[in-house]
């Protein structure tokens, strides 16, 4: 028990020191700020490929899907204002607006290569043709999941109501049913996380080596969230301090915590791998 409690303090002490010695604050600063740019471009090239393709139901179900794992403190007013621009009507899809708004919304996914290829401790041997192409095709991945999603949830309803007139006691577990908002929502988010631990640093990675870090980053970004909405609900002044700047500001200082608990995800695989291979040498 000692031994695993002295191994514990070293992995976490080598992850904790090497985030705040690499600048791993301004890091989640960074990955904050350029993720919150890249969502309106992500959210509007998706709807318009969407729409174009004939789902449009897309906007709803995107907002659900980003937000829905969001503290509603902070979604509500985020949620409103993206819904907002989503039903704008666009018929410019593949002209120049449309193509910029997929490109700057893989400026999101190039932070995150940043942020992690720091927290793995390796440096970017990959061109920037390749890099910016891999972001590109992130994107759009992502749209292609969302689109195939918000096509099945439309035909979520007509299920259930068919199931419930044609298979006898199910009725009661209807409201367990409508729980599917919640499980797609954090599918993505999980499948999501692998992906980006996976592919988007330099180097290679065992699929096992970055389960430590995701499983904390989901733990982190639970825990936090659910202290953060219990701030706002409780002891907040952001209202009376910001005016009506206060959701823009409660947005960045929500997405600067998960930034922060993403990067130290991290740096604990990389601690962990660190560990790992210095005992491997000691034998």
């Amino acid at each position: 028990m000692l031994r695993k409690i002295v191994v514990l303090r070293r992995v976490l002490y080598d992850a904790i020191g090497h985030f705040n010695t690499d600048d791993g604050w301004a890091m989640a600063s960074h990955l904050a700020i350029t993720s919150l740019m890249a969502l309106f471009p992500f959210l509007i090239f998706a709807t318009t490929l969407a729409s174009f393709l004939g789902a449009q139901a897309f906007s709803d179900t995107a907002v659900h899907l980003v937000f829905d794992t969001w503290p509603e403190q902070i979604a509500k007013p985020i949620a409103r204002e993206v819904q907002n621009v989503l039903t704008v009507r666009r018929t410019d899809l593949l002209t120049y607006g449309v193509l910029l708004a997929a490109y700057f919304a893989s400026n999101g996914i190039e932070a995150l290569r940043t942020s992690l290829n720091r927290a793995y401790r390796v440096s970017e041997t990959r061109g920037i043709i390749y890099r910016r192409v891999q972001s590109v095709i992130f994107v759009l991945i992502a749209t292609a999941c969302f689109l195939v999603i918000s096509v099945l949830l439309v035909f979520a309803p007509l299920l259930a109501r068919l199931a419930e007139a044609h298979i006898e006691g199910i009725k009661p577990y209807m409201g367990t049913i409508t729980l599917w908002r919640y499980v797609i929502a954090s599918t993505v988010i999980v499948g999501g996380l692998f992906a980006v631990h996976f592919w988007l640093p330099a180097g290679k990675r065992r699929f096992l080596s970055i389960v430590p870090g995701i499983i904390f980053t989901l733990a982190a970004w639970l825990a936090g969230s659910t202290i953060f909405a219990t701030y706002l609900d409780h002891f907040s002044s952001y209202v009376t301090t910001y005016a009506g700047l206060a959701s823009i500001m409660i947005a960045v200082v929500f997405l600067y915590m998960l930034s922060a608990i993403f990067i130290l995800g991290g740096e604990l695989n990389a601690a962990i791998s660190r560990y790992l291979e210095a005992r491997a040498r000691v034998g």
